[in-house]
């Protein structure tokens, strides 16, 4: 079985209050989930939104072995995980620049949850047109709107 999710995240304000959101697209049917934050950054919020969909479907036993193509219009968290996380954890959570990691928390969770699952990692051009991600959009701006929690 192939699932395909959709994330996006974003501020009112960078930092300010935020959301994430997640639509997962699976055989059985659709699922979908948002939550609001009070004072957060836009790369937080990306990362959380893939984040809390992965754990959706690894604390779904039904969806473990599932094959799941992810979808962000965040270049940060798709770079960040296929490409510049091995060389910050070769340079002890290092940049380039010798500076701590932004976000390790998030990082950290992600590599894990990431390496349990078959993770193929898309990037997709944002307020583009694609139905699934300004659905995602939509529901992070209405959560911050409503400021629910």
């Amino acid at each position: 079985m192939k699932i395909r999710i959709y994330t996006d995240g974003g501020c009112s304000g960078n930092p300010g209050p935020g959301a994430w959101a997640y639509i997962l697209l699976q055989p059985g049917g659709n699922f979908q989930d948002a939550r609001f934050v009070p004072e957060t950054t836009n790369n937080r919020m990306e990362l959380q939104a893939v984040i809390e969909a992965l754990h959706k479907v690894r604390d779904n036993p039904e969806l473990g072995s599932t094959e799941i193509e992810l979808f962000t219009d965040s270049q940060y968290v798709k770079n960040g995980i296929a490409e510049w996380i091995h060389t910050w954890i070769r340079n002890g959570w290092k940049t380039r620049t010798k500076k701590p990691v932004k976000n390790q928390d998030l990082w950290k969770e992600l590599l894990d949850l990431s390496s349990t699952l078959k993770v193929r990692w898309r990037w997709l051009q944002g307020h583009a047109g694609d139905r699934y991600n300004e659905a995602c959009d939509r529901l992070v701006r209405e959560t911050i709107k409503q400021g629910r929690v």
